[in-house]
Order: C-alpha cells, then structure tokens, then sequence
C-alpha cells in the first residue's frame, strides 16, 4: 500500500514541486545549512566559479541539501533493490556485479535498501567518490589494499582481477558479513580486525609494519572516516618507495585534508588528481564552514 502511495504521489504532483516539498520537509539545520552555500557561492563573482561549483549552486538551488549535490542520485531508489536472505549463515545479501555482497546481520531489509542504495549513488560513475576512472584503477594481478573496508563492495568490484586482496575493517559485524562475501575468494583475501593507524599495539596496527615482510602492494584505498591522516603517519615507507604504486584517498571528512594530502603526496614523488565535483559532508555539522564544498578523494599515482 505504502509503494502505491508513494507511486501515486510521484505520478500527479510534478517533478518541480515535489523537490521545493522534500526542501522544507529537510531538517532547519540542514535547510539553513543549505541557505549558507547558496549565498556564499552567490556572492562570489561567476568568473571565479568553477563549472562544479556552478553545478553544485544550481542544484541546491532546486533540491534539498545533499551529501552528493547531483542530479544523477535521482536515478537511485532503494525500493527497486531487492534484498535477499541466505538460510546457512542467517544474513542478507544482494547481489553486485553477480556476486553475493552480504550485510549486517542487525539490519533490516529497509536499511539493507537504504545503505545499499546510498553505496550505489557513492560510486556511481558521476559521483565525487567514485575510486576509479579511465586511467586509473586496478589492473590484473595487483596487490590490493582496502582500509575502512566496511561492506567491501570496492573489493568485490575488483575481486577477478586482484592476485591479493588485504581487507581492514574493526566493526565486527562486517567483518562477519565480509567473510561471507569473500569466502569464495577466501585463498586470496585476508581480513584484518585492527585499526591502521600512526602506532603499533593490541588494537591498531601500521601499514609499515603490516607489509615489512610482505609483497610491494600495488594499490590502496584508505576510507577511515577522519583519521586519514593518522594512518599516513604510519606508512612513510610505503609512500617513499619508489616502486608504481597507486592510492586512492578520501578527503572529505576534515576541513583541510584535500589540501594537506595533496602537499604530502605531490612530496613524496606522487602525480595527485581529484575526483570531478563536490561532497557536502553535513554528518559532522561542527566543522562545516564556509567555503563548504570539499572534494571526494585524491588519485595519487607514481
């Protein structure tokens, strides 16, 4: 009854009115956050605009706020994802590429729609935290990292082509979840519950010190909500090889990160370039400030 509702309401009220409705359904907080990037970047002269600014202004403009300002979201629906259990291990999954993605055994179908959904707009090929691009992604035999692994959906893209895939992730009900994704490429993929970060102990541990025994790793992605910068600390060796290697960076979490990563790496030898666009990263409201919009991720390769 709700989906017929809801496809009822979609069918009669127009695209345009609908979207100034979800605007003052939004939050005040977010609605004013919302005002607060419409006039800082208003106020700016246009020749001073760049073109995904610009795309950013005129969405907000017409929508309400959100983490990926895009048109391209409204392709998504989490109604249209379907959500399916597996008796043997008591979890659901959905299927990616093919392959069996599996979730966490607390949610419900309705969050397993609702986060999978979000993931999708995350690395749509549009979006702002897309990890790959035409010339830069995981060739065959690489050597994979993948920190802050969460669901693993990035791994499970690359999964065929990777000849070693390291997962990190603590939260363990992924992990649980992460097993049960990988354990039909379980000879190649290792899970490890610690934090990486800048120190050594029974929790955490340091890329450095992970891989001194190991195979040159040939790509990373670190994803690791805010403490990038922390577990860069701990991998100088790592960043001062000379070797190919390629990472790709989040840079959205802090203020400054795009900028002080981007130094970091351009000195370390790495050729550095940007995912296209902008997030608005409104989770943590404390530290959003003017100018608002930051990049996704640094591609760094060398």
């Amino acid at each position: 009854m709700k989906q017929l509702i809801t496809n009822f309401y979609r069918k009669i009220i127009p695209t345009f009115i609908r979207k100034r409705i979800n605007i003052y359904r939004q939050p005040g907080h977010l609605n004013n956050l919302r005002k607060d990037i419409i006039n800082y970047y208003s106020k700016l002269d246009k020749n001073d605009l760049t073109a995904d600014q610009s795309e950013v202004l005129a969405y907000l403009k017409k929508n309400p706020i959100s983490v990926f300002p895009y048109n391209y979201t409204s392709n998504y629906n989490p109604d249209e994802i379907k959500v399916f259990f597996d008796g043997r291990l008591d979890l659901s999954y959905v299927f990616q590429d093919g392959k069996r993605l599996y979730l966490k055994r607390s949610w419900t179908e309705k969050a397993i729609k609702n986060y999978y959904c979000a993931m999708q707009m995350e690395q749509d090929i549009n979006s702002p935290h897309q990890y790959f691009s035409e010339s830069f992604y995981v060739e065959n035999g690489d050597i994979v990292v993948d920190v802050g692994s969460a669901e693993g959906n990035f791994s499970l893209s690359i999964v065929d082509k990777a000849s070693k895939i390291y997962l990190f992730e603590t939260d363990n009900e992924w992990v649980e979840a992460l097993e049960a994704t990988f354990e039909p490429w379980k000879e190649k993929v290792e899970i490890i519950n610690k934090f990486v970060s800048k120190e050594n102990d029974e929790k955490n541990i340091t890329l450095d010190t992970f891989f001194k025994n190991k195979k040159q790793i040939n790509f990373l992605k670190i994803d690791v909500d805010g403490v990038e910068a922390d577990l860069l600390k701990g991998c100088k060796e790592i960043l001062n090889l000379k070797k190919s290697i390629k990472i790709a960076l989040c840079t959205y979490h802090k203020q400054n990160d795009e900028k002080d990563f981007t130094l970091l790496l351009k000195n370390k030898g790495f050729n550095v370039s940007h995912s296209k666009g902008y997030i608005i990263f409104y989770t943590n409201m404390d530290e959003m400030r003017e100018p608002y919009l930051r990049k996704g991720l640094i591609r760094a390769n060398k």
